[in-house]
């Protein structure tokens, strides 16, 4: 397949780049990289995008998975970047991804914390969320509109609620993926269907307008890709390689529950954050079972890590939230594994919390772009902006971008639009059919692992989504390794995989 990323197609694009001068070089392969490369490529340039570690090693992998409409936003007055928002979730719902992109409903519940008020207020909000949909003219069957509901109902939705006090819920919709880093690799072989070079482990060690030195981490040895145009996406790292950029990073952390830990959850939670207007801590139910709780928005200074860790204070304050609206307290033990990602958000005054989502195109002079800000919903529409300056810095003959209705690899709606769909179509759509098709040649390729993850789809990994080693395979193609005990059961499983 055009879009297969593998280790062979790795070392024959390694070795061509060296002799070539392309239109674009992108720095980074999250998912705004990731869609510079596909918007790029899509226009007919020649591109090469690298990446020091891996697809969605960074920030993009770190999320909630929610691909919202922007209300937060439009509450604080920001109705160019809620608009944005609520376009970019319609083409990802509609046509760019509607296998990894879904709807999913959210009650408030209205326990006694929540003010009639503040119940209203909520409600006025998602009414004017709903304007948002019309607006992008997303069609109501693939998102629904905000009603109330009983507690009766509530408590059918989501069991674990506490019944005393509760005197129902506000029930409203919004985009949820299946996974994160999944839709990063998706664009990815998308990019590489159009003729990208998609190269992971290939650090920048200097970057210009006109290319960048570069070293493979896995070969050792170090080369220069030159390039008429350079597009920084390096997010949260950014500053590394443009260093009159002053960031800010935020940090967002979320715990990871099994799913017997809150059984019966049905639909995700909103939770008011005590003394805060317009905050909400998020309970995510996955496909897998498993349950998200998330999320903080503190500031970080000093060296950014490659992976962020969760304080223990953000693990505390996430449980107290979570326990204040629950029938049964979810205990510290109870807690399987936690995660946090930094948010690469351009300083200013204030909190983290408060600080614009809107992204931000820096370009010097010699014609390297750099791309900060921003969020997963909108990393289509950065993309296209941080190319729509490349190509004007670089002189570049192309034409607009295309990627709004350009489907991404395996986005075929599985039969009943998601409801009952089974993981595989989920998880890759149209070709649910090839992986199946792999199960079935040899028993150990059925053979399931932690969160029902089979051999045939590791071994998919490795041939055709760009996984190199078991970490590839249990942090990122999947999200086994999100809870440590599950990894460890399922490394036997992945090295299996990896030398198949």
């Amino acid at each position: 397949m055009k879009s297969s990323l593998n280790a062979a197609r790795r070392a024959r694009e390694l070795a061509e780049v060296r002799d070539l001068v392309v239109d674009v070089l992108v720095v980074g392969l999250g998912a705004t990289g990731a869609g510079a490369a596909l918007d790029a490529a899509s226009r007919g340039l020649s591109v090469a995008a690298i990446d020091a570690h891996d697809l969605a090693f960074g920030t993009s992998r770190w999320s909630s998975k929610m691909i919202h409409g922007g209300l937060r936003y439009l509450a604080r007055g920001q109705v160019g970047v809620a608009y944005e928002s609520a376009v970019e979730r319609g083409h990802l719902l509609g046509r760019t991804a509607p296998h990894l992109v879904r709807a999913q409903p959210y009650l408030l519940p209205l326990v006694p914390a929540v003010s009639r008020r503040q119940a209203a207020l909520v409600m006025t909000g998602y009414r004017l969320g709903e304007g948002l949909r019309i607006a992008a003219r997303t069609p109501r069957h693939l998102l629904p509109g905000p009603f109330r509901v009983s507690a009766e109902q509530a408590l059918a939705l989501a069991s674990p609620l506490g019944s005393r006090g509760l005197r129902g819920a506000l029930l409203s919709w919004d985009g949820r993926l299946t996974d994160d880093a999944r839709l990063v690799v998706s664009v990815a072989r998308t990019a590489a269907r159009w003729g990208a070079r998609v190269l992971t482990r290939c650090r920048a060690l200097e970057v210009s307008g006109e290319g960048a030195l570069v070293r493979d981490e896995l070969g050792g040895d170090t080369f220069t890709i030159r390039a008429r145009t350079v597009v920084n996406a390096t997010g949260v790292w950014a500053a590394g390689l443009h260093p009159d950029i002053r960031m800010r990073p935020s940090r967002g952390t979320h715990l990871v529950l099994r799913p017997e830990t809150l059984p019966g959850l049905a639909a995700g939670l909103h939770i008011p954050i005590p003394g805060e207007s317009n905050r909400f801590a998020l309970v995510l139910p996955q496909s897998d079972g498993r349950i998200y709780v998330g999320l903080t928005d503190e500031p970080v200074d000093g060296p950014v890590p490659d992976v962020p860790q969760a304080p223990e204070e953000d693990v505390t304050f996430l449980l107290a939230v979570l326990n204040s609206v629950l029938e049964e307290p979810v205990r510290r033990a109870d807690v399987a594994g936690t995660y946090a990602g930094l948010r690469p958000l351009l300083a200013a005054d204030g909190h983290t919390a408060d600080l614009s989502r809107k992204h931000a195109l820096l370009a010097t002079p010699d014609g390297m772009v750099t791309v900060v800000g921003g969020k997963l919903t909108t990393y289509r529409r950065m993309a296209e902006d941080a190319v729509d300056r490349a190509v004007s810095l670089g002189g570049l003959k192309a034409g607009r971008s295309r990627t709004a209705n350009l489907p991404l690899v395996g986005a075929v709606r599985p039969d009943g639009s998601g409801k009952g769909a089974d993981r595989l179509a989920e998880r890759y759509g149209s070709e649910a059919g090839a992986v199946r098709a792999l199960m079935a040649r040899e028993p150990w390729l059925a053979e399931a692992g932690p969160t029902g993850v089979t051999g045939a789809e590791l071994v998919w990994a490795v041939r055709h989504e760009g996984a190199l080693d078991v970490d590839d395979l249990l942090d990122r193609r999947t999200r086994i390794g999100l809870v440590p005990s599950d990894r460890e059961a399922a490394l036997p499983l992945a090295r299996a995989a990896l030398a198949h």
